[in-house]
């Protein structure tokens, strides 16, 4: 996972194109611009006990709408909001960024999630099967 790019695909989404680019497409210097930088100070790492034994909202831009349970073990349960049906995954997280990934047959999701300072509602860019997918909010349930 190369945390620089997904900070700077996430400034993207969330500041100025509204859509998620592929790595590639991003511009260069975009890092040491100002306005990512000021956007990078409402961000923060995601820790353990962020993540450990905790229920989470997760939804897309398509209205998709999942509860996660992380357990302790590194393992999670995804529950489509409404008709319970179950999914299953892993969790782990590297330089503060969460990293899930979740079977559904015969697909494979891939999230990287960056923590929001203010509040806990953070984002995150999915792949499926290992192609930019979508972008994605996920709410900490206290």
């Amino acid at each position: 996972m190369d945390k620089s790019a997904l900070l700077q695909q996430l400034y993207l989404r969330e500041c100025e194109t509204k859509e998620l680019v592929d790595v590639s497409q991003i511009p260069l210097g975009l890092a040491q611009s100002t306005e990512f930088q000021l956007w990078l100070g409402t961000k923060r790492d995601i820790k353990r006990e962020d993540v450990e034994n905790t229920h989470w909202i997760k939804t897309c831009t398509g209205g998709y709408i999942t509860e996660l349970i992380f357990h302790g073990d590194g393992s999670l349960d995804e529950f489509r909001l409404f008709d319970r049906f179950e999914t299953t995954g892993q969790w782990s997280l590297d330089d503060g960024v969460l990293l899930v990934e979740i079977h559904k047959g015969q697909n494979r999701y891939n999230l990287a999630v960056i923590g929001k300072a203010s509040v806990n509602i953070h984002s995150a860019v999915e792949l499926k099967n290992d192609e930019l997918h979508s972008y994605l909010k996920l709410a900490q349930i206290k």
